[in-house]
């Protein structure tokens, strides 16, 4: 199945193409709890939110993190917080219009999108912009501008609304494909597909599955169908939209399991031809949407995380964009002298982000190792003095309620190694140390 890289130009040139937005950005920091405070509201408040609350903080700006549930990791550390249903939308009214935020930070995919348009029209900044957030979580509006409009590699797709033109779809491009809803994200509702006898499975796992199926059951999601490529690894290219324009930092490998991250290093050691075909990827779809951004009077300012496919035959394809902090992007914890929390921070308050600004800060390699936690219950840690005794080592502890059966991602360990290698050892012989208890809330 030939890979479809389209013939258009790309709507955005390069690292300079879109280098300002519309209204200038001067916020007024240092005094959070003063009378003129810079107010930031944080919709989604898990572990990337927490860092970026952090991060914000820092720079002097009043945070207040919200999320579905009481207790959320950014919730413990910002200024102020709120727990009410993200998706709907007369519950994200009130509390903008409560919070009267300047800025507005979505974290998540589950937002009532289409009321961020009434906050932009009210004066509020929405990150990177109420435009971006509203096509990124749809897959299929992302793969239209990625494809058929910048002209993009990527691979070959169809959309279908039913399970009939689910199986057409699929036998246009051939088994094995993968199914996936529009509307999700990190793994949830995919199902790659080998056979025609697994693809009602796969249509069934899409409406069920998806992040947005609780509570509207009885609505039918599109669905994507691609070929499925011979890949050979995947790469995250963090890319940084700014008042000084885009730039990108170097590139993070990284390892998931059933779509949902696992580890990551940086830099990925790739050869100059990949990284440059990655690169330029990665700055022509975030100028793409920056460019959408501007035409509507926003900004398009924030940290990107671009996902890249590298196929055996060395071929470079566009995955998918994230509009914020990445998960795959906690590496730089350790790795970059700004975190791409740091830089998302600043990116968000005018600051300009320049080459310099993504520089590493480490001669070798670093690695992330993600601390997933199943079974029910509270989690306890333990054994800290001893698994952070190797050199080189750290952690973040999310401090999440707990688990509710399945699994959960409750922590990353970074370390830092002469190689890949190396770093990927230390990161696994911390996380064998740590000590990881599930007890009653009781």
């Amino acid at each position: 199945m030939p890979i479809e890289s389209g013939n258009r130009p790309s709507a955005a040139s390069d690292s300079t193409a879109t280098a300002s937005a519309a209204r200038p950005a001067d916020f007024t920091l240092g005094t959070p709890l003063g009378a003129h405070p810079t107010r930031v509201l944080l919709l989604g408040s898990g572990e990337l939110g927490k860092e970026i609350a952090i991060e914000l903080m820092r720079l002097g700006a009043y945070v207040c993190a919200a999320d579905s549930y009481p207790g959320a990791p950014a919730m413990q550390v910002a200024h102020d917080c709120r727990v009410f249903d993200m998706t709907d939308p007369a519950s994200l009214d009130a509390t903008i219009a409560e919070i009267r935020p300047d800025i507005i930070v979505p974290e998540v995919e589950a937002i009532a999108t289409q009321e961020l348009e009434k906050a932009v029209d009210a004066g509020i900044d929405v990150v990177p912009s109420c435009q971006i957030a509203a096509i990124c979580m749809n897959r299929e509006s992302l793969r239209v501008l990625a494809h058929e409009t910048l002209g993009l590699p990527t691979t070959p797709y169809r959309f279908a609304d039913s399970l009939d033109e689910l199986k057409a779809g699929a036998e246009a491009l051939g088994y094995p494909c993968v199914v996936k809803p529009i509307m999700s994200s990190s793994g949830h509702g995919q199902s790659v597909v080998r056979d025609p006898a697994a693809i009602e499975a796969a249509w069934h796992e899409a409406q069920v599955g998806r992040r947005a199926a609780a509570g509207h059951e009885d609505q039918v999601s599109r669905v994507i169908v691609e070929a499925l490529a011979p890949l050979d690894y995947e790469l995250t290219v963090l890319t940084v939209s700014s008042s000084a324009g885009i730039v990108t930092c170097r590139p993070i490998g990284h390892v998931q399991v059933d779509g949902d991250y696992r580890e990551s290093w940086q830099p990925a050691r790739v050869p100059d031809d990949i990284l440059a075909q990655a690169q330029n990827i990665a700055r022509r779809i975030v100028g793409g949407l920056t460019d959408i951004a501007h035409d509507h009077g926003e900004r398009g300012w924030g940290v990107f995380g671009v996902e890249i496919f590298v196929l055996t035959d060395g071929r470079v394809l566009f995955n998918e964009v994230s509009p914020r902090p990445h998960d795959t992007g906690m590496v730089t914890m350790a790795s970059q002298y700004l975190s791409e929390f740091a830089l998302h921070a600043r990116a968000v308050l005018g600051i300009p982000v320049t080459d310099g600004s993504v520089a590493l800060s480490h001669d070798g390699v670093c690695a992330s190792r993600a601390i997933v936690v199943s079974g029910t219950g509270q989690v306890e840690f333990s054994h800290l003095p001893a698994a952070l005794a190797q050199p080189g080592t750290d952690l973040r502890l999310f401090g999440k309620p707990g688990v509710t059966g399945g699994h959960r991602r409750m922590g990353v360990v970074l370390a830092t190694g002469s190689d890949v290698d190396d770093a990927r050892n230390r990161t696994r012989a911390t996380l064998d140390t740590l000590g990881v208890t599930v007890t009653d809330a009781d």
